[in-house]
């Protein structure tokens, strides 16, 4: 016989939900496309649901589109929750944590969206090497680094490397003149 997806699909949403517990520590190592930025984004709303502070709230990732992607996903899901009637966020909130929403539930989550877009310094969804400058913009001294130190992009590292590269062809043509 055809066997069916359901215990699969089922073992997967409980897996998915028990890593998305922000009550829960946990480690989530799955192949691309499996859903590792759900598992996230549906943790970060719990943690937001559940009263924390959004300026509390650190996810990193490892690069910048996923970042973006993820931080999308939650305002996306923030602002479509100001837009359902009652009976369809207590079906949302439900979804994400397993709990009945009251009213006073209902009236908090609704609000999350604005919470959220006002945080000074907003959601930190970022990745880590953005996190790393930050700390070390903030401890310098600790890190020994210069004080207003800057992270060259990609062109920045191409000219300097271009302007090295020249300047030891300037000089070893000065102390070399047959060359």
């Amino acid at each position: 016989g055809v066997m069916s997806g359901e215990p699969l699909r089922y073992d997967t949403e409980t897996k998915q939900r028990r890593a998305s517990d922000p009550r829960a520590s946990a480690f989530v190592a799955a192949n691309a496309g499996s859903g590792k930025t759900h598992v996230l984004v549906t943790r970060i709303l719990r943690l937001l649901v559940d009263g924390v502070d959004p300026a509390k709230i650190l996810a990193l990732t490892y690069t910048t589109a996923a970042a973006a992607n993820m931080s999308n996903r939650v305002f996306r899901r923030l602002a479509h929750w100001v837009t359902l009637d009652d009976d369809a966020l207590s079906k949302e909130l439900f979804t994400l944590d397993q709990q009945e929403a009251t009213p006073d539930r209902l009236k908090k989550a609704r609000r999350l969206f604005a919470r959220a877009v006002e945080t000074p310094g907003g959601l930190k969804i970022q990745t880590i090497h953005a996190f790393c400058e930050r700390v070390l913009h903030l401890f310098p001294f600790e890190a020994n680094v210069a004080a207003r130190f800057e992270v060259l992009d990609d062109k920045g590292v191409a000219d300097r490397l271009a302007k090295a590269k020249h300047a030891v062809l300037e000089r070893s043509n000065q102390q070399n003149p047959r060359l």
